[in-house]
């Protein structure tokens, strides 16, 4: 039933934008903006090259990838509802803030800002009257659009360079590209942001996440943020030293939360509900790994205070988590909760010669000196961890709740979210 939901999901979208690509979109205007006969729909088909403003009143249609690049600056009004078009590969609608410039989207807990397919048909009357739900769109229906991305230039740890660029963004694609020497960077505010049914494909096993942040710096604010149904990856963060908080993960295809790259931050209290993939896929540093000076600058990510549901009537992840030998990652206050034999967090001890435990990963060369893992106050809800942990990894225990219940606030979830049903409590 979900399958045929889907597809018929599939085959609105494609309709409403074959209907929608019927008006005019031929618009000279360096804003990327043209207003159609409907004066609520504005179809954006160009790059925005210089300052633009959207408004509430107005629902925004990407005609396809859409960069902010020239360094302008992209301002979003609470309660504004942004739809992609429906398309694969080149043609994937996406919206990329690109290296330089800026996103001003500042939602607020009565108006968030919403990013959607086509295909659905929320309104602003909708979130003004508080349902933030889809009124046609199952909350599994992915793939029907492609995502957000943001770009900065902050360090991020890559084989023979300082910048690469985002994965589900063509190469041929200048805008794609982040990374460089500005931990500072600053790429704007992204504030009470609910993403959904995004993810389309590019290529074989390359689908844009709901959200990617490559080479985010620290002065960016992204904080109060919703993916659903997202075919890849909810939140992917490439390298950079942004630090997230109150986000919430629902119903992805695959990785709840990802890092890449050497990521240098912090995403502090957030949720995951039954991601297909991993709940936290953690890859580490890149390039010279014999460079110790490398080790020490990049990489160093936190995750404090989170509640995981790992599985739900109708979806079920796969292991906790999946940590790479490079990763330094500290986990602080983490509920587990709703969890199947068989999911654990897989990280591997590695022995030396006689036998004796000496790093907690199976390295298939030397031990990468310098990488540290840490888990402090992490509860499974079972009833004996040993099963469930795949390596040695002190600061784990059995439990029914949080070690730390109060510093996990789902509070800041309700009201605004269409999640907000979906986060049962311990």
């Amino acid at each position: 039933m979900k399958n045929r939901f889907k597809l018929m999901s599939l085959l609105l979208a494609m309709s409403v934008a074959i209907s929608f690509n019927a008006c005019s979109d031929d618009d000279d205007d360096n804003n990327g903006d043209d207003t159609d006969n409907n004066d609520s729909l504005v179809l954006v088909t160009e790059n925005i090259t210089s300052d633009a403003t959207w408004t509430n009143d107005k629902i925004y249609q990407l005609g396809g990838r859409i960069a902010v690049t020239n360094g302008a600056k992209l301002t979003i009004e609470e309660g504004t509802i942004i739809k992609g078009e429906v398309g694969t590969g080149a043609n994937a609608s996406a919206l990329i803030v690109a290296r330089g410039a800026q996103i001003d989207a500042e939602g607020t807990p009565e108006k968030p800002i919403i990013f959607t397919s086509v295909a659905d048909e929320i309104d602003y009357e909708s979130i003004a009257n508080g349902d933030y739900s889809s009124p046609n769109l199952d909350p599994d229906a992915n793939g029907l659009w492609g995502g957000v991305l943001i770009l900065g230039n902050a360090p991020i740890s890559v084989s023979g360079s300082t910048t690469a660029q985002i994965e589900g963004i063509p190469s041929s694609d200048t805008n794609g590209q982040y990374g460089g020497d500005d931990p500072e960077d600053s790429s704007g505010i992204f504030k009470y942001v609910s993403i959904r049914h995004g993810g389309a494909n590019i290529g074989e096993g390359n689908e844009i996440n709901g959200l990617s942040l490559g080479g985010v710096g620290n002065k960016t604010v992204i904080e109060n943020i919703e993916i659903i149904a997202n075919q890849d990856d909810g939140i992917e963060f490439f390298g950079g030293t942004v630090s997230v908080k109150n986000v919430v993960v629902w119903n992805v295809g695959d990785d709840g939360l990802d890092t890449d790259q050497g990521w240098n931050g912090t995403c502090e209290n957030f949720v995951v509900i039954s991601p297909a993939g991993h709940v936290f896929e953690l890859d580490g540093i890149e390039g010279d790994k014999s460079d110790q000076s490398v080790i020490e600058e990049y990489g160093y990510h936190t995750f404090k205070n989170g509640y995981v549901i790992a599985n739900t009537e109708d979806a079920s992840s796969k292991d906790l988590a999946n940590l790479d030998p490079e990763t330094n990652v500290h986990f602080i206050n983490v509920f587990f909760n709703y969890i199947n034999e068989g999911q654990t967090l897989n990280l591997q001890d590695k022995e030396d010669d006689n036998g004796d435990v000496i790093a907690v990963y199976s390295m298939p060369d030397d031990f990468l000196a310098g990488v540290t893992t840490s888990f402090e106050n992490v509860v499974l809800n079972v009833t004996d961890v040993t099963a469930y942990i795949d390596g040695t990894m002190d600061g784990i225990t059995a439990g029914t709740e949080p070690a730390i219940p109060g510093d996990i606030d789902l509070s800041v979830f309700d009201g605004w979210t269409w999640s907000e049903n979906s986060i049962v409590a311990w």
